[in-house]
């Protein structure tokens, strides 16, 4: 495998609740954005489906929604349903490695929010309580194509700036 070519694949979820965003923030221990505001989520590993039974011959399907669905059970104690897209983006980490995140949204089972180790307070904030936050770049972006595409059934094209 060329290693130029290989990427991180990340998971991201905005859970939506009664108008509510769930936003989490990262421990200070963190080495990518530590203490920053964001939305759980995690790597896809190869056992996300290599345990599984495969869809067809040779593929599986859903597999980033399961990995959100597994993501969301770790980080906040949340199991979530009616899974749908807002967007994607690389970033080039640190370690020179670039992340594919995929960001999805979801809606919880409930408010009840369990944290883990490396998440330190969370927050269910509207769009414009989001603001007071000092998130991850571009996440605040995200929660405002979420709630567009929310409101009106399409979805944006970032340009940023």
């Amino acid at each position: 495998m060329d290693v130029a070519k290989a990427h991180y694949i990340v998971v991201t979820g905005i859970l939506v609740k009664d108008g509510k965003y769930l936003i989490v923030k990262r421990a200070p221990w963190e080495k990518a954005f530590p203490g920053k505001w964001t939305v759980p989520g995690g790597k896809l590993e190869t056992k996300d489906y290599s345990s599984l039974p495969k869809d067809t011959s040779d593929h599986w399907y859903n597999v980033l929604e399961n990995v959100l669905r597994r993501e969301m059970k770790e980080e906040v104690g949340i199991s979530i349903d009616k899974i749908g897209y807002v967007c994607s983006m690389v970033y080039i980490r640190p370690d020179g490695i670039p992340c594919l995140i995929v960001s999805l949204y979801a809606h919880p089972d409930s408010h009840h929010v369990t944290l883990c180790k490396d998440l330190t307070e969370y927050a269910w904030v509207t769009l414009e309580e989001a603001k007071k936050y000092d998130f991850m770049e571009g996440m605040y972006d995200e929660l405002v194509m979420l709630e567009s595409f929310l409101k009106t059934g399409q979805h944006m094209v970032w340009r940023g700036n």
